[in-house]
């Protein structure tokens, strides 16, 4: 088993190696602008993947795939020789769709954006269902106790009257 910080720091490697070939030893005329975003390799150091991106069009993209695929051999034997590894790693170059995908969340976004600024558009507007103040405040209980016409007044303090749940009902 191959350690994978030693995987990584390959892969970071062949990243660097490609970039630099591309960049300086290429001289095909449909290579486009390209940019070397990312490389992965395998545990077992046999595949690489490197993942591009191309500024331009599907045309561009169609003839950058196709030069990088004609150079293949020339990366990878400076590849295998700059690693040091018996067996050097076959390269596989993907078109990285970054680009794509920033594009489809920025999209999804505004429509998210929208939907919130509906949310408080609806929402500013919006009434409770009941009524303002559903809760009754102290000053209405006070009215309600001056109001009384006094009946209260012979009961002894901290004593139920008779009769009353209080006091077990039937017992005195």
């Amino acid at each position: 088993m191959t350690d994978q910080a030693k995987v990584r720091r390959h892969a970071e490697r062949v990243r660097e190696l490609v970039a630099s070939v591309v960049r300086t030893q290429i001289k095909d005329p449909r290579l486009g602008m390209i940019t070397i975003t990312d490389a992965r390799i395998t545990p077992d150091l046999r595949d690489a993947t490197v993942f591009y991106t191309v500024l331009g069009d599907a045309s561009d993209q169609a003839s950058t795939a196709a030069a990088l695929e004609s150079a293949k051999g020339l990366l990878r034997s400076t590849v295998g020789k700059a690693l040091g590894l018996r067996h050097s790693p076959s390269l596989t170059f993907v078109l990285d769709d970054v680009q794509d995908q920033v594009k489809q969340i920025d999209e999804l976004l505004a429509a998210a954006r929208t939907a919130d600024a509906e949310v408080q558009r609806l929402a500013a507007r919006a009434e409770y269902a009941g009524e303002p103040q559903p809760y009754r405040l102290e000053s209405d209980d006070d009215d309600e106790v001056e109001g009384d016409d006094g009946a209260d007044e012979g009961r002894d303090e901290g004593r139920p009257p008779a009769g009353s749940a209080g006091n077990g009902g039937d017992r005195p």
